[in-house]
């Protein structure tokens, strides 16, 4: 179905938001400060979520524990620390589209892929190569090549990258197809991405992970850029596993802790890395040397989970039980859209995107097509202008309006700040 029509003035972007049903959750969240008296345009929740006012609240609480019950904390207290991970469970479930049993918080990103690898990347002498993309964060690129490495492997072999077609930056899931016909009989994993993070790209997860199962590999995928911002359905399309961090579209803090998903059908792998949390919590406390996995993904814990990082995880995913995610997500498409039709109604012949129309969460990746403009010039004049996006190397301006946060009028005082950038 069609969506409205837009209108290219204020008045329009005020009365979409006087009619946003998740328009008070904006004052859920603190805003960066003002700067030579322009408000902020905050449109970075790709890259780092804004503040919830409630995970100071949550934060606050678990340091008065710590402060009035010390030890005891762990087990005399409401929420008690021994099972306070348990309390991301649901909304890490209801995100991901998998069952409560089959996510959980624990670690960062690459040190959770790691340790996801270390269970499900089991090469042979004949099947043992990784298929990312071309562009991968980069993270992911170091952290494959190291598995590689590890194993016996030199990298420039051992690694193939699905790449876009020449003059291209779109992934067709084809050429992923064509890719494993020639080689799938030597892949041992796939490690993608839900949301290819330069382009915004959403991929086909539930295709790529058919094609995996269609050729044997090891499927992982690598949420960063996807939790919080697209549809998910893990259990249906049945990856191996998943990891994901909580910053950007989760808004927990910098660098807080991440997540993961394992398929109900690993719950007792061979050969999975073991810690003192991932004992089931009847005998944990007995210190006995023998390793009693908890049940499902828990199993997969290896230290206490940090309870400071771990409350402003606990306080986001408050927030987007009580928004919804469907209602978020139906915004969310209305909102991008609005942005990216402002960009072309103004700036066609000048500023596009190489975000796929047909393929894109909230994500918007600009560049600047007029070959007289310097592109990271007229970055640092949003910059100055109070307006916060992210540059990539060598000519993207990425830039999110994040449904839980972020208005019509945001939208619109982007374009109207862009115009300005332009123009100085």
């Amino acid at each position: 179905m069609a969506m409205p029509a837009f209108e290219d003035n204020r008045a329009f972007a005020v009365a979409e938001d006087r009619n946003d049903p998740l328009a008070r959750f904006r004052g859920e969240f603190n805003f960066p400060l003002d700067r030579d008296g322009r408000g902020p345009v905050y449109l970075c929740g790709n890259s780092l979520g804004l503040q919830p006012k409630r995970a100071v609240t949550f934060v606050q609480q678990e340091l008065d524990h710590w402060k009035d019950y010390a030890v005891d904390g762990h087990f005399h207290i409401p929420e008690p620390w021994v099972r306070y991970h348990l309390r991301t469970n649901a909304g890490f479930a209801a995100l991901t589209g998998a069952l409560q049993s089959e996510v959980v918080a624990m670690n960062t990103l690459t040190v959770n892929l790691h340790i996801l690898m270390a269970a499900f990347y089991r090469p042979g002498s004949e099947r043992y190569k990784i298929v990312i993309e071309s562009g991968a964060f980069p993270s992911d690129q170091y952290a494959v090549a190291s598995q590689l490495r590890m194993h016996g492997f030199d990298p420039a072999t051992g690694l193939l990258q699905w790449s876009p077609r020449d003059g291209e930056q779109r992934l067709h899931t084809e050429d992923l197809a064509a890719l494993l016909e020639a080689e799938g009989d030597q892949v041992a994993l796939l490690l993608l991405p839900g949301v290819q993070y330069y382009t915004g790209q959403v991929l086909d997860m539930p295709a790529i992970c058919e094609l995996g199962r269609r050729h044997g590999c090891r499927v992982g995928l690598d949420l960063a850029h996807a939790v919080g911002n697209v549809a998910l359905a893990l259990h249906d399309w049945a990856p191996d596993f998943a990891a994901w961090c909580t910053y950007k579209y989760l808004n927990a803090g910098p660098g807080a802790i991440g997540a993961a998903f394992i398929h109900e059908r690993h719950d007792r792998p061979e050969g999975f890395l073991h810690g003192w949390w991932g004992n089931d919590l009847q005998t944990r406390f007995r210190m006995e040397p023998e390793f009693r996995p908890a049940a499902g993904a828990e199993a997969w814990q290896m230290s206490n989970p940090p309870i400071l990082a771990l409350a402003p995880v606990v306080a986001s995913l408050q927030l987007f039980e009580e928004a919804g995610f469907d209602a978020l997500r139906r915004k969310s498409q209305r909102l991008t859209a609005y942005l990216h039709w402002l960009i072309q109604t103004r700036f066609g012949d000048r500023i596009g995107t190489i975000t796929p129309d047909d393929a894109r969460g909230c994500q918007l990746s600009l560049v600047v097509r007029d070959e007289r403009i310097d592109a990271r010039a007229l970055f640092e004049r949003l910059c100055a202008l109070n307006v916060t996006g992210d540059w990539r190397n060598p000519n993207v301006i990425r830039v999110a309006p994040v449904p839980i946060y972020n208005s019509y009028e945001d939208v619109f005082e982007f374009a109207e700040r862009l115009s300005l950038a332009l123009a100085a």
